[in-house]
């Protein structure tokens, strides 16, 4: 299975299905990115409308 990590772009060409950090290359990347969005560095461009379907048509609430 190939791993591009999403923090450090390391690529990782022969990782195990059951890779333990995966999406990352390694836990200390896992770590990183967690930081990233405690300390607000990563960002939704907008608010997320909990009754869009993700196309932009609003659903009816149940």
């Amino acid at each position: 299975m190939k791993i591009v990590c999403p923090t450090c772009q390391k690529v990782i060409d022969d990782a195990p299905a059951d890779f333990a950090p995966r999406p990352f290359c390694s836990a200390q990347c896992k770590w990183v990115d967690l930081g990233n969005w405690l300390n607000e560095s990563y960002r939704f461009s907008e608010p997320i409308d909990a009754l869009e379907d993700g196309e932009g048509e609003r659903r009816k609430p149940n």
